[in-house]
């Protein structure tokens, strides 16, 4: 059991026998679906959050819906992310968006030239790359600083036409190192009541 996937197959097994009996899922049911605290967090997809982020928030399996992706970037008015906010609101009863960034973000130190050579270099065609080329440079080669890059999402998502207006979206930094979360938008200053 070398590769990966037999890793986490057997990881998989031995889980469910330690903590699904027909005892555990009697005394502790499945959360609903549904966001118990109606939020969602956009966040980015860096290792050093998983098991972290949810713990330094207070927030706990079943109570909000996680969107990550790389640098938390939002790159059109109704790519994955948005249409995962849009689902969260009108179907699961999202109320308010935590947008979070974190310092020391991988995505800041990289630049699109670099990443095309390194996807060359890896057998991906020039013809595949230049179909992206430009949607590529305009999200990679733009995100620097990644406080600057939690206002620009927050701002996308508030004047999306898809998001109601008394959504409050809100803009976090995150320190990966201890946990620490400091506010860079507060969205109750910028929601409009119905």
């Amino acid at each position: 059991m070398n590769n990966i996937l037999a890793q986490i197959l057997q990881a998989n097994k031995n889980f469910v026998a330690a903590n699904h009996s027909k005892n555990y899922v009697d005394l502790f049911p499945a959360p609903d679906k549904l966001p118990s605290r109606q939020l969602a967090i956009f966040t980015c997809m860096d290792t050093r959050l998983v098991e972290f982020l949810e713990p330094a928030m207070g927030i706990s399996r079943g109570q909000a819906k996680v969107i990550k992706n790389a640098g938390n970037s939002i790159t059109g008015p109704f790519e994955a992310t948005i249409r995962s906010l849009v689902i969260s609101i009108f179907e699961l009863g999202v109320k308010e968006i935590v947008v979070i960034g974190h310092l020391d973000c991988g995505l800041a130190a990289t630049d699109s030239q670099k990443l095309i050579k390194k996807m060359l270099d890896r057998g991906i065609s020039a013809d595949a790359i230049k179909m992206i080329q430009k949607e590529m440079e305009s999200w990679v080669d733009h995100f620097h600083h990644p406080l600057e890059n939690v206002e620009e999402a927050v701002f996308k998502i508030r004047s999306n036409p898809l998001i109601p207006q008394d959504v409050p979206v809100h803009g976090l930094m995150f320190n990966p190192t201890t946990g620490e979360l400091s506010v860079v938008v507060d969205g109750y200053c910028q929601t409009k009541p119905e």
